[in-house]
């Protein structure tokens, strides 16, 4: 029998605004992705993967590699299978249709990274009203690398903020993340000297804003580890972040800890 039911959100993301009018390539992280869905999985709970349109997220190519699961390659080759045909992964709802139907079924809340979420799910109206559900009800909710931007779509003015954060008007979005449910929340994120990493070598490009400063500039506490991509996860209340690629087994075990903590609480 199963514990309950985790909602997985995913981003449609694929490509992302980059300094000078351009755009870089981006999606979903793979290892992101199915290391924790497959640890609730194997914890006992079901899992619903959902995206703004009810579309199948595109997994980035640069995590496309077994590098990015420590050089494992049956970890690898199971997290392509497992996303390429559970049916988990294949059965998405959009958001819309979640909330519709209701949210109380759901124990938690997961989000992956990878650079998409910047895009559209930190300005997505759908996933503010999700977010602020399981805020408010104190409900496990757990993002990973890139994704803990995500929970800037709780503001009230989320896309004011996002605006406000490509145009470089740090006080304006402060002004407009007034009222934000996270604000004073210990948070982390990929971290600005890890950013610079991708915007060197893999984007060629510079981004608009870091994720560091935004969530700070949100009123977010951020603490991110002095050594780049090492694994690091905070969990405050029932907020649970992890930094980069390398922390998806510890916000995996953090995730399922806090899952069976609220079911025998």
């Amino acid at each position: 029998m199963s514990k309950g039911k985790v909602l997985v959100i995913g981003s449609n993301a694929t490509r992302i605004e980059v300094q000078g009018g351009g755009w870089g390539a981006t999606g979903q992280y793979l290892n992101e992705t199915v290391v924790p869905t497959l640890a609730v999985i194997e914890a006992g709970y079901d899992v619903v993967l959902a995206t703004p349109d009810g579309t199948k997220p595109t997994i980035d190519p640069v995590s496309d590699a077994v590098q990015h699961f420590e050089g494992d390659e049956v970890a690898y080759q199971r997290a392509k299978s497992f996303y390429a045909n559970d049916p988990s992964m294949n059965q998405v709802r959009t958001l819309r249709s979640v909330i519709e139907e209701g949210l109380d079924a759901y124990a938690g809340v997961f989000v992956p990274g990878g650079q998409a979420p910047v895009v559209d799910l930190m300005q997505d109206r759908d996933l503010g009203a999700i977010l602020r559900h399981f805020h408010e009800r104190a409900k496990p909710t757990a993002l990973l690398c890139h994704g803990p931007i995500a929970v800037a779509a709780a503001m009230p003015h989320a896309r004011e903020f996002r605006s406000a954060l490509i145009a470089g008007d740090a006080d304006t979005a402060k002004k407009w993340a007034e009222g934000w449910q996270y604000a004073g929340y210990k948070m982390t994120v990929f971290s600005n000297t890890e950013e610079k990493v991708v915007e060197d070598h893999i984007l060629h490009a510079k981004l608009y804003f870091n994720m560091v400063d935004a969530l700070r500039t949100a009123g977010g506490t951020l603490v991110t580890t002095p050594v780049d991509f090492e694994p690091h996860v905070v969990v405050d209340r029932e907020l649970i972040t992890g930094q980069n690629p390398r922390s998806d087994h510890p916000v995996a075990a953090a995730l399922v800890k806090a899952l069976d903590s609220a079911i025998a609480a």
